[in-house]
C-alpha cells in the first residue's frame, strides 16, 4: 500500500496562485461557482472580493502586479488555515487548484 504525504503548506501555495489567476480571468464566475460548491460561501464571497480589487487595481494603476501578489498571499494564508482546521477539503483545494491552472 502505498501513502502519500500531503504537504499543506505547499497545496495552499498553488492554490493561492491559481485562485488568483481564475480571478482575473473572463472565467471567473464559473470558477467562483465551484469554489461556492466546494469550499462554501464565505469562500465564495472572499474570491468576489478579490476579483473586485484585483479589477480596481488594473484600472487605478494599469496592470501594477503588486495587487496580483498581495492577493495571493492572502489566500495563501486563507488557504493554509482552511486546510489546517478542515483537512478533509484538501482534495478540493487541489481539484480547484487543477482547474484554475487550466483557465
Amino acid at each position: 500500500m502505498t501513502q502519500s504525504v500531503i504537504h499543506q503548506p505547499r497545496v495552499a501555495w498553488d492554490g493561492a496562485r491559481a485562485f488568483v489567476r481564475a480571478a482575473g480571468s473572463p472565467h471567473s464566475e464559473t470558477f467562483a461557482a465551484h469554489i461556492l460548491n466546494h469550499l462554501g460561501s464565505e469562500v465564495y464571497g472572499q474570491f468576489a472580493d478579490t476579483r473586485q480589487r484585483l479589477l480596481t487595481a488594473l484600472v487605478e494603476t494599469g496592470g501594477d502586479r503588486s495587487a496580483s501578489d498581495v492577493e495571493a498571499g492572502k489566500w495563501r494564508v486563507r488557504l493554509e488555515d482552511l486546510l489546517r482546521s478542515q483537512p478533509e477539503l484538501t482534495g478540493a483545494v487541489r481539484e480547484l487548484t487543477d482547474e484554475a491552472v487550466q483557465l
